[in-house]
């Protein structure tokens, strides 16, 4: 399922208070990978992944890599939008928001992020700005997105 029509252009970048947002692409695998596995039980314990396959403890580098791949092949094809949140100051990963096509009946776009651990903190105001940029950004009416 397409998310957005072929003349939509795809929002680049989001700046919020304590982080950034881009899409997220190969190049961020090694940060990417090392930001969730460092933070797996509190991802699993963030709204919207309770019961979800990953994040696992055994899932190799290069398996993220693929995963990386994916995601960056469903921004081309306009089904899924990957971004990766970052340090303003350091560049660093400290999370991740992801677009997808919708998985309950009555709304337009499924919404989840994560952040690590030790940035905890951010959940609720990346949540916020996230709600505030797809309203203001995108053409989604009805978002899926675990309250915070």
């Amino acid at each position: 399922m397409v998310l957005v029509p072929q003349d939509f252009v795809i929002p680049s970048s989001l700046h919020g208070e304590g982080f950034r947002l881009e899409p997220l692409t190969t190049a961020h695998n090694v940060s990417d990978y090392q930001a969730w596995h460092d933070s797996i039980e509190h991802i699993q314990k963030t709204p919207g992944f309770a019961g979800r396959e990953w994040p696992v403890e055994d899932f190799p580098v290069e398996q993220n890599l693929a995963d990386l791949v994916q995601h960056e092949k469903e921004a081309a094809e306009r089904v899924g939008f990957a971004y990766t949140v970052l340090s303003p100051t350091n560049g660093k990963v400290i999370g991740c928001v992801y677009l997808e096509a919708p998985k309950r009946e009555g709304y337009d776009v499924d919404v989840r992020s994560w952040v690590c651990a030790d940035q905890a903190e951010l959940d609720k105001p990346l949540y916020e700005a996230v709600l505030s940029w797809i309203a203001s950004d995108w053409p989604f009416t009805s978002v899926d997105y675990a309250k915070r």
